[in-house]
């Protein structure tokens, strides 16, 4: 059975950081791109960053950029998501999810499987 299982959300404060993981099971992450979807309060998703199976290669979108930085285990079948100077912005449920291939997918769609979704809220 295919699982991702995100953890590490929470409340910070503004300036604050938090690191999220996202465990995999059931497929072979090593040959997955992986990518972190955001939700807002009444928004949309907002695809903010990928990285390529292989770990070598990320991208992120200018809303985060600087601020957070992703990496990936694949000994550990695990996706990792440090955050840092957080700010009320950053508040939604921030969802790990995977696509076989290696080129980055800068979208909110297209991904095989998800997680369920791990709420960060960031408020004084």
């Amino acid at each position: 059975e295919i699982h991702l299982v995100e953890s590490g959300g929470g409340l910070v404060q503004p300036g604050g950081s938090l690191r999220l993981s996202c465990v995999a099971s059931g497929f072979t992450f090593s040959t997955y791109v992986m990518s972190w979807v955001r939700q807002a309060p009444g928004k949309g998703p907002e695809w903010f960053s990928g990285i390529n199976s292989g770990g070598g290669s990320t991208s992120y979108a200018d809303s985060v950029k600087g601020r957070f930085t992703i990496s990936r285990d694949n000994a550990k079948n695990a996706l990792y998501l440090q955050m840092n100077s957080l700010i009320p912005e950053d508040t939604a449920v921030y969802y790990c999810a995977s696509k076989g291939g290696d080129t980055i997918v800068e979208l909110t769609y297209g991904y095989e499987y998800w997680g369920q979704g791990t709420q960060v809220t960031v408020s004084s």
